[in-house]
């Protein structure tokens, strides 16, 4: 399907004012606007958003959204999926967001609103006068009750590829050469498991980690670095509950036509390559489970 990067992604929120003001002051990214649907963030590459949070009584996915090498591209997708009996619940067409676009939105085996666009407008804000911020998404993880299917799904159907396994437990997928740009965690029920942004590089991770330590907000778990990507992390949860994580330093797949997926263990020693701050916490692992996510809900995303 020519899938070529993710996007951005919509994020339900109960508590939007908060967390709004935790993107834009502790977290370092830009507005990048607002309507009666959501509020908008950016970060300091050219993609519009990267980032929106839509007013809701609940947590959970809104939407999630790749890029696709054109206009043509998104109709040729559109045939593809109505082909396989995918669920269509917006034909392709002129994109109601900041950034316009043309693109179309569908739902994935596990009710998942995904998004695929093209011709969005770029911006020019370039970088702002913050000591640190997030370039812009690097990948989201989610939780997922039928494992085998959903991964299916994104790879015979989206063209994603499998660049490594956590044993049976996780799948990480790209659509490029970055290691992944999506993962799925095997789990009791459909969630979001963390949201990734990108940092230049590892000094921005650490001055991102002391932005927030000096509004007295500790990680939740890191810094340390991963075995599955090789990337540097840092995790800390966010005033609606969502779990966020400074990323930097992710591997690239150097060559496609002779990578075969690892299998990685699930050990301390994999899970954080530098031993600082070891495998997560129950308490961790408890909030990346996230709330169960019945997913899209139409035009009835309405705050309480």
């Amino acid at each position: 399907m020519k899938i070529q990067d993710i996007r951005h992604v919509g994020l339900l929120s109960p508590a939007i004012a908060a967390q709004a003001k935790f993107y834009l002051e502790a977290w370092g990214l830009q507005s990048a606007g607002e309507d009666q649907h959501a509020r908008y963030f950016r970060g300091s590459s050219t993609e519009n958003h990267i980032l929106s949070l839509h007013p809701a009584g609940r947590r959970g996915l809104h939407h999630l959204a790749f890029s696709v090498d054109g206009r043509e591209a998104v109709d040729e997708a559109v045939a593809e999926l109505e082909r396989r009996g995918t669920t269509v619940v917006a034909q392709p067409d002129d994109l109601d967001e900041p950034g316009g676009g043309y693109g179309l939105r569908f739902l994935d085996p596990e009710n998942r609103c995904i998004e695929l666009s093209a011709g969005v407008a770029e911006h020019s804000n370039g970088w702002s006068a913050k000591r640190f911020e997030p370039c812009r998404l690097c990948h989201v993880v989610l939780n997922t009750a039928r494992f085998d299917p959903v991964v299916e799904f994104y790879t015979e159907v989206l063209g994603f590829r499998v660049s490594d396994w956590n044993e049976n437990q996780m799948a990480f997928l790209r659509c490029g050469r970055k290691h992944h740009v999506i993962a799925f965690n095997r789990a009791d029920h459909p969630s979001v498991n963390h949201v990734a942004y990108l940092m230049a590089n590892v000094d921005d991770v650490m001055r991102g980690l002391s932005n927030l330590r000096a509004g007295g907000q500790e990680p939740i778990w890191g810094p340390g670095r991963h075995g599955p990507g090789n990337n540097i992390f840092c995790y800390y949860k966010d005033p609606a509950g969502y779990v966020s994580e400074f990323s930097s330093d992710m591997e690239y797949i150097e060559d496609e036509a002779t990578h075969e997926p690892a299998v990685w263990r699930r050990v301390s020693e994999q899970i954080d390559r530098w031993g600082t701050a070891g495998p997560p916490s129950a308490d961790v692992r408890k909030v990346m489970a996230g709330d169960p996510d019945p997913g899209w809900a139409g035009n009835d995303i309405v705050s309480d």
